[in-house]
């Protein structure tokens, strides 16, 4: 039988209201069932033809305390956050993104490096990123949808100027309610976000 819009998302808010507030109380409790763990893997796109020297870091996004957690989160409506029951991402959503971003600009062969701020040579340029979604939100006929937005700004390291800026976003259904098929549409959307920051990156 198949639910009216209304009673889908109705029936999905209250499971993951239910599901978050009994996952609360066996955390407090200790007990429970382990979170299963998800990872996204890189995309990087087509490789360069010419490389460079040049290199970068990558910083720590920024990213409302909302979505800076390592549990997939979930917005059954505009008002509303939940958690993605017994699912959780292999690290917090800005660190994620920060290693997706440097093994997927890296990947391109265009830079000659790229990593952490703390880590590696003295950097010729720095990419800031600020996370303004990374979520996955019940669309009018009651489907899961992850949504991806993040804003990228390009300084040079030497005098902090300002290079340039650019946002990338993209959207994928997910096939049903459960943990795998969510996560496989955010990596249709990384699949999609991904190539195009790091292109971009790479040429500006």
């Amino acid at each position: 039988m198949n639910l009216r819009p209304l009673s889908r998302r109705a029936t999905l808010t209250g499971a993951l209201t239910m599901l978050s507030g009994c996952a609360a109380l066996t955390a407090i409790g200790g007990g429970g069932r382990a979170l299963d763990t998800f990872d996204l893997t890189p995309a990087a796109g087509a490789p360069g033809r010419q490389g460079s020297s040049r290199t970068l870091v990558v910083a720590r996004p920024e990213a409302p305390s909302a979505i800076a957690t390592d549990r997939i989160v979930v917005k059954p409506d505009p008002s509303s956050i939940a958690h993605l029951p017994r699912a959780r991402w292999s690290a917090e959503a800005p660190l994620l993104i920060q290693s997706l971003l440097i093994r997927s600009i890296s990947g391109t062969g265009r830079m000659g490096y790229v990593g952490q701020v703390e880590n590696g040579p003295v950097a010729d340029r720095v990419l800031l990123a600020r996370i303004d979604a990374f979520q996955a939100e019940a669309d009018p006929a009651g489907n899961l949808v992850a949504r991806v937005e993040i804003a990228l700004t390009l300084l040079n390291d030497a005098d902090q100027s300002l290079i340039a800026s650019r946002s990338f976003t993209g959207s994928a259904v997910a096939t049903d309610d459960s943990a795998a098929a969510v996560v496989a549409a955010f990596q249709a959307v990384m699949n999609h976000v991904l190539p195009q920051a790091a292109a971009w990156v790479v040429t500006v």
